[in-house]
């Protein structure tokens, strides 16, 4: 027996170094500089993740760095973003939405990739699976099952009137693509017409918005799409002049003013983000890292704005409601 627990000990001292031995050539890679994380569109949601990374004891300056590359959603201009931080090297590349993890991906195939709040990533193309990633990619998806029909469902509970539903999505977003069919699908399935509003960059977002009333829609949802949120303010403002109901993805925008949202607290992605990289620096490969679904959708809701809109927002769809703003 005494034989027998020391052979075990053995084993388990040779796994342990094993382990360790990971760990320290990952960091030995990195001799005389500290860890570097490349960003791409660095906008204020950012500094959840940042916030989250200095809980978990990085301090910029110090035992992190960050590299920041500018494209603004732009197709072309992402692919360059990923390719310069792929050249530069960082040690992790972090980024938000489809678009720009699929940049990254295409960018490198052995720098740790940790996406965050993007939509479908098994049709997509980014991971082989959500337990199973495989490859050099992981982080949060936003979606969770059914979560698209569910919130067409909800915006028609709170707005019954509601019969012609507009979707502003950017067709260059893989996610954005399956969105739409699943909204057109759960539209067809409750009697409503559906048509969508193409926005891929900034300078198309005015024009597109005045072009879909003319279509008469009689609400708009709104993506999670980079591009979008970073003018959301502007859509807020559109919507309100023109006295239409819109469903957003994050409360934060509810709060400034939109009508309703469902979805998973952005902030709190960002934040778990911070968790995977700590993971990835120690040591940990990406691909044995499970892709995270959000397991809470928060449905919000501004009795201020529906009062200016004229809507009379039904009391079961209030008391439904995780948070109601007056």
């Amino acid at each position: 027996m005494a034989s027998y627990i020391g052979r075990r000990k053995l084993l388990a001292m040779l796994l342990g170094g094993a382990a360790a031995t990971w760990s320290l050539a990952a960091r030995a890679q990195q001799q005389g500089r500290i860890p570097r994380i490349g960003i791409i569109d660095d906008w204020p949601m950012w500094d959840a993740f940042r916030r989250g990374l200095r809980d978990l004891g990085y301090l910029e300056g110090q035992n992190i760095a960050f590299e920041y590359r500018r494209a603004d959603g732009a197709p072309e201009r992402l692919a360059e973003a990923a390719t310069d931080l792929a050249r530069r090297p960082v040690d992790v590349i972090a980024t938000y939405g489809t678009a720009p993890s699929i940049a990254a991906k295409a960018a490198t195939t052995t720098i740790p990739i940790v996406m965050i709040g993007v939509g479908d990533v098994v049709r997509t193309g980014l991971v082989q699976g959500l337990a199973h990633p495989g490859g050099n990619i992981t982080g949060n998806t936003i979606l969770g099952p059914e979560v698209q029909p569910k919130r067409l469902q909800l915006f028609k509970e709170a707005v019954p009137a509601l019969s012609r539903v507009a979707l502003l999505w950017n067709p260059d977003n893989a996610s954005n693509r399956l969105t739409a069919e699943e909204i057109r699908a759960a539209a067809a399935t409750l009697g409503m017409t559906f048509t969508v509003v193409p926005v891929r960059r900034a300078d198309e977002l005015d024009g597109a918005l005045a072009a879909m009333m003319r279509e008469r829609p009689d609400g708009l949802m709104v993506t999670g799409d980079p591009v979008h949120q970073l003018y959301v303010g502007r859509i807020i403002d559109f919507l309100a002049t023109n006295r239409l109901p819109g469903l957003f993805q994050q409360r934060e925008h509810v709060v400034a003013g939109g009508l309703m949202s469902y979805g998973a607290s952005l902030p709190d992605l960002f934040r778990r983000a911070a968790g995977y990289v700590d993971k990835i620096l120690r040591g940990t490969r990406p691909a044995d890292l499970p892709v995270e679904q959000p397991t809470k959708f928060d449905l919000a809701v501004n009795l201020k704005t529906a009062k200016a809109l004229g809507l009379a927002i039904p009391e079961p769809f209030l008391l439904l409601a995780d948070e109601v703003i007056e």
